[in-house]
């Protein structure tokens, strides 16, 4: 039975909106503390929002490719303003960080180079390989666990990230497929699926167009479309992927830059995923942020919105299960193995060392997120510090 059509909204469209928008410029904490906060206050607080269609809408952003919590927030407004309400919750989620990441995108290209700047990422740039390396490894034990399949995809994963310094989106594609047939074997193999049809079509899609010579507004759109489009797991997922990118593949930021653009990610509320707006503005200025925000959330919005629909019918079949069960381990293997080429830029000396440790410590011994708390504090830290040892 369907309930999402079942009862009447006891809320206005607006209402949800305002939410969104009051989540997106205060929820700090990354996916999973965001996809926590709207259970509290739309399932048990408020009761918009029945634990059925959450439970359905976490599980359908799990499946699908690109920021989880962005996601959920998308089908959460979908639940009763279908189209109209999916596409103004997600943007009210996405704008306020958004905004955030333009502006410190402008201080950083104006004011990257003054020591004040640099000091203060100094810190901040090993508490975020603390922050990933904790995260990775709750999503480890969490999705990982016992399962000696996922181990093996998710050690080969992590090794690959850690060896070629880049993510290899096929990859996921293939870890999905065998943990499909070994899980689920296929009777239905005529039937494929359309998911898998797509993921399929886009490395064929995007090795076509990347021999035309488009301008640089172009491959940045191409660029993030695919890393919106492949990235499974949480936000963090897509950090490796984007350093292959952008800093390997195309040289558009360094890795200093690159490590700067992730804690600006950790700074700011909302996904963790609107670093790109920063990375795009770096780039290619207020158009190269757009852009790169557009490619990305667009997929996940799709991805969606298209499968709402039908989900409620095939999104439990054991074999769609079984899929992302691989692309997921895939997925925190990729986030593991770039925790190591992440922390060898970025812990380069005794104080930033300690300074990783003490953000593993300190989320270890504290449950609650603190990542903005302690970002902070290594900012703070970084300006004491830095003009000390670089007085000469």
């Amino acid at each position: 039975m369907n309930t999402m059509t079942q009862t009447a909204p006891t809320y206005t469209l607006g209402q949800l909106v305002f939410y969104m928008l009051r989540l997106g410029t205060f929820g700090f904490g990354g996916p999973v503390a965001l996809a926590g906060y709207m259970r509290r206050d739309l399932v048990e607080r408020l009761g918009w929002i029945t634990e059925a269609d959450y439970k359905e809408g976490l599980t359908l952003a799990q499946l699908a490719p690109g920021p989880m919590a962005a996601q959920l927030a998308i089908y959460l407004g979908f639940v009763h303003f279908r189209v109209l309400g999916a596409t103004l919750v997600g943007l009210a989620f996405v704008i306020p960080s958004f905004l955030m990441v333009l502006a410190l995108g402008w201080a950083y290209a104006h004011f990257g180079g003054l020591s004040w700047m640099q000091a203060t990422f100094y810190g901040v740039g090993a508490a975020v390989v603390g922050i990933i390396a904790m995260s990775a490894y709750k999503l480890t034990t969490k999705t990982v666990g016992s399962d000696k399949l996922l181990w093996v995809i998710y050690l080969t994963l992590a090794a690959i990230t850690f060896i070629t310094e880049s993510e290899i989106a096929w990859l996921f594609i293939a870890a999905g497929i065998i943990g499909w047939l070994r899980r689920a074997p296929p009777k239905w193999l005529q039937k494929g699926s359309v998911n898998g049809f797509a993921v399929g079509l886009l490395p064929a899609m995007s090795g076509a167009l990347s021999g035309l010579d488009i301008p640089l507004l172009g491959h940045i759109a191409l660029f993030f479309t695919k890393a919106g489009a492949f990235v499974f797991g949480s936000g963090l997922a897509i950090v490796p992927f984007l350093y292959g990118g952008v800093v390997t593949e195309h040289h558009w930021l360094n890795d200093r830059q690159f490590v700067d653009a992730v804690a600006v990610a950790m700074i700011t509320p909302g996904p963790v995923v609107i670093t790109v707006g920063f990375i795009g503005y770096l780039v290619a200025g207020f158009a190269g942020a757009c852009v790169a925000a557009l490619g990305t959330f667009l997929p996940c919005y799709l991805f969606t919105v298209l499968p709402a629909p039908y989900f409620k019918k095939y999104g439990h079949l054991p074999a769609v299960k079984a899929f992302v069960d691989g692309i997921t381990a895939a997925a925190i293997g990729a986030i593991s193995g770039s925790v190591l080429v992440i922390a060898k830029r970025s812990v380069i000396d005794i104080p930033t060392a300690a300074v990783a440790l003490a953000t593993v410590l300190l989320l270890w011994r504290f449950k609650k997120p603190q990542e903005p708390v302690i970002v902070v504090a290594a900012a703070l830290f970084g300006l004491v510090v830095f003009p000390l040892l670089h007085a000469h």
